[in-house]
């Protein structure tokens, strides 16, 4: 049995040592609030963005113009654009800028080709560009170095389990403390509480890899916590039955295919898009932004595969290429291609779409960043009604922080440790330690990413349907019966384990009751039983929460600016 060993008390509590959380803590440090962050890693090399990244979304006046309208466009349009709230995006615009400018005074290289931003990548040619080029390989040992010049308080390995609330509002968090020989709980009382705990993978088997569980495209260990431990509390979750699918190097998942310079070809050399016949560094081949189901159609339809090539790309550009997936934290990659004499100016490279994940589907924020809990707001890859990735966590994060540092007075400090809900989780927790034999956390995990392969798949050529998504919550229900009866946890790392399982199961209970609610075709969210995307749902957002033990879905309308 674990014991309940620390007790703290802060202003500002941050889940999540990622890039929004790291923005939300020097934002609220140096506005004046005492600020902890409880990170499930390491600060300074965790999360989607530890290994770097080089595009940044951002509005630029004297690269754009003065005129946002047509930015704004090309974010709604872009790969990103599906599930936003207008206003959220043109707040997020106007600031965007400004924390460019933060990174690149701090030592994250925003300007590597001289004086000024530059621009290029996911772009149609002849439109605007609005992807901040940029080397992020240091960006977390950046701003973890900031947060703690800023006053801020770094908890390494401490994961957060559950978050605590009472009528009023948030009170603080549950945490596992893995920084010793023994574990134990830390409770922290908050004000305001702003998780950022990125995007959440191992839903699904994967796509180039079934079995391997952390051969994922984004971070493994980033497991969907903000939407679970949110959704248990009563939170509002927004846009969860929209899946997201993204690409790369067959078998090989890592992101960044905006970083390679060429173009998307059939196996007889035909280009798969109309948009470019030859890439360049500013514009690339958007064809599978667009048609993002691409390497999948080609294999089902029997043209495929598809293939990057680079062979017209020069010398000089091929250089940049490599600086660029250095800085996109490609360097594994890199060093396979090296290592097996793969030349991607010589030889095409197989793409292939991951499996499904989510990413900017989750919390529903208000244009401060709170949620519909009050005091607790999201920042980063678990919001569902904006989404810009990295850029995105930076400035909402940074946004939030300011917000919750200048309204504190509307938070209190309470013994949240002593609430029912905190002694019961504990406790729930303790049997998964206590049990003397049991399964271990794997079956849990891979019995998730089963039921959810099967009953509530995701495009393309996988279809939902109100049958197979009932047998899914059934099954579901089953599996978390069983294995919360049966899973042992021989020590910290595997309760840690256990936990991620049990939060994918909590997303997969969500996307499969939005999923029932959404009677139509959208994206690849695909309906056998209602084949057409109704018009009428274009423009209107599906939230989700939990009252009292049942399931509310409603229809809103999308926030226009």
């Amino acid at each position: 049995m674990l014991t309940l060993k620390n007790t703290l008390e802060t202003d500002v509590l941050v889940i999540g040592g990622g890039i929004g959380g790291l923005c939300a803590a020097i934002s609220a440090a140096q506005g004046g609030a005492k600020v902890i962050v409880l990170e499930k890693a390491n600060s300074r090399r965790s999360g989607s963005g530890a290994t770097g990244n080089d595009h940044f979304t951002c509005y630029y006046p004297k690269a754009h113009g003065n005129d946002m309208a047509p930015i704004l466009k090309e974010l709604l349009d872009s790969m990103l654009g599906l599930c936003h709230d207008t206003r959220l995006s043109v707040r997020f615009l106007e600031r965007s800028i400004s924390i460019a400018d933060k990174w690149h005074e701090w030592g994250i290289n925003m300007k590597p080709f001289g004086d000024d931003y530059v621009f290029m990548g996911h772009a149609f040619p002849n439109r605007p560009r609005i992807f901040l080029k940029y080397d992020g390989h240091n960006q977390k040992q950046v701003l973890t170095a900031q947060a703690k010049k800023a006053g801020a308080v770094i908890l390494n390995h401490h994961p957060v389990l559950d978050l605590l609330r009472n009528d009023e509002g948030i009170t603080g968090a549950l945490a596992l403390d893995m920084s010793g020989k023994e574990p134990s709980y830390t409770v922290v009382r908050a004000k305001k509480v702003i998780i950022a705990t990125g995007a959440a993978s191992r839903l699904y088997p994967p796509a180039g890899t079934p079995g391997w569980l952390f051969n994922t495209a984004f971070c493994p260990s980033c497991t969907g916590a903000a939407q679970a431990q949110s959704w248990r509390i009563g939170a509002k979750l927004v846009n969860m039955e929209l899946p997201n699918r993204h690409a790369g190097p067959k078998y090989f998942s890592r992101a960044g295919k905006s970083t390679w310079i060429g173009v998307y070809r059939y196996p007889d050399g035909k280009l798969l898009g109309p948009f470019v016949t030859k890439a360049t560094r500013e514009v690339g081949d958007i064809t599978c932004d667009v048609w993002n189901s691409a390497y999948s159609d080609v294999l089902m339809n029997g043209r495929g595969p598809a293939y990057i090539d680079c062979t017209g790309t020069g010398p000089e550009d091929m250089k940049f290429m490599r600086a660029g997936m250095i800085s996109e934290g490609l360097g594994a990659l890199l060093d396979y291609m090296d290592d097996k004499g793969i030349d991607p100016s010589k030889h095409g490279v197989e793409f292939m779409q991951y499996e499904p994940h989510l990413i900017g589907r989750g919390l529903e924020i208000d244009i401060n960043g709170e949620t519909s809990v009050h005091g607790l707001y999201a920042a980063g890859d678990m919001v569902g009604n904006f989404r810009s990735d990295i850029s995105g966590a930076a400035v909402w994060g940074w946004m939030e922080g300011e917000h919750a540092a200048a309204n504190l007075e509307s938070g209190s400090l309470v013994e949240a440790e002593k609430s029912e809900w905190a002694q019961e989780r504990m406790a729930y927790y303790d049997s998964f330690l206590t049990r003397p034999s049991g399964a271990h956390w794997k079956e849990a995990a891979l019995g998730l990413q089963q039921i959810m392969g099967d009953y509530a798949a995701a495009g393309p050529h996988r279809v939902r349907s109100e049958t197979l998504l009932c047998a899914g919550l059934k099954y579901l229900a089953d599996l978390r019966r069983n294995a919360e009866a049966n899973v042992k946890a021989a020590n910290a790392h595997e309760l840690l384990r256990a936990v991620e399982a049990f939060e994918l199961m909590d997303n997969g209970e969500v996307i499969m009751h939005a999923a029932r609610e959404r009677k139509e075709s959208r994206g690849m969210h695909q309906r056998s039983d209602y084949t057409f995307t109704n018009p009428l749902l274009s423009d209107k957002f599906l939230t989700v929460r939990k009252e009292n033990g049942n399931v509310i879905t409603e229809w809103r309308q999308r926030w226009s600016a």
